[in-house]
């Protein structure tokens, strides 16, 4: 279940928190709409193949939501849905993520959204990865849904967004381990592991096996204020509009 690989620890560079501007984007490439509609489409398929059913609102069409009124505020709030970003990197086949969403409150509006959890699927190709990050805040369990196996590299962060080069003490699926810093986690289908806070992560999937589905259950998300990236990096990708849209993302839903 754990493969014990000490890995070269890189050295220490300041990690910004994440922005969603496009000053921040690497390449400056955009992403193409006809990619992030097949994502979206293989996505799907893939849920389907591994008969995990997914709410009304993720099915929604950009035509269904300009007579959309604030019945579904929720979704629009919370940021709900789905969400495909190359990290402002410009090579997605690489880095890069699929998401959905299902449910989230909202740290802003506690009142109005009072849940103190989120739900998340999510969806990487084989070959593909996403950046080292980690949450300020938010305790999370990511759980292998089906498909290939999935690498989690696993470091402990300080305050000042280092990176410790200290053991690491980690939970999967119940038991309790201590791991060498660096050390890739394996997730076979059904298993999983709790992400804490200060705990940097990555994803990588292998080069062979196919796409594999993840699920997120954790605390609630904020996407804006407590994600820490070792590098910056951007978050939504800007688009080349080469067709139309197959489903909004959880940013492009029109108001109410």
């Amino acid at each position: 279940m754990l493969e014990r690989q000490r890995m070269v620890i890189m050295p220490m560079k300041i990690c910004t928190q994440v922005t969603f501007n496009n000053e921040e984007r690497g390449s400056g490439d955009t992403m193409k709409r006809s990619r992030i509609n097949q994502v979206i489409k293989d996505m799907e398929a893939l849920i389907r193949e591994h008969r995990f059913e997914i709410p009304p609102f993720a099915m929604l069409t950009a035509g269904d939501w300009q007579s959309i009124g604030h019945e579904y505020d929720e979704v629009r709030d919370n940021g709900l849905g789905w969400d495909i970003t190359d990290y402002g990197l410009g090579d997605f086949d690489k880095v890069g993520f699929a998401l959905l969403t299902i449910r989230n409150g909202n740290q802003k509006m506690p009142e109005k959204y009072p849940k103190p959890y989120a739900e998340k699927l999510l969806m990487l190709y084989e070959g593909q990865t996403a950046p080292m990050h980690y949450h300020w805040n938010k305790m999370e369990d990511i759980i292998n849904r089906g498909g290939n196996v999935i690498y989690i590299t696993v470091y402990n962060g300080a305050e000042d967004k280092s990176m410790l080069d200290t053991d690491v003490t980690i939970h999967t699926d119940g038991k309790t381990a201590v791991v060498p810093t660096g050390t890739k986690v394996c997730l076979k289908p059904g298993q999983s592991i709790t992400i804490t806070p200060y705990m940097y992560h990555d994803f990588i999937v292998p080069e062979t096996g196919g796409s594999v589905l993840l699920g997120e259950v954790s605390m609630c998300n904020d996407d804006e204020n407590d994600n820490c990236f070792y590098e910056s990096i951007g978050r939504f990708p800007e688009i080349e509009e080469d067709e139309a849209p197959y489903r909004l993302l959880c940013n492009e839903y029109p108001k109410s």
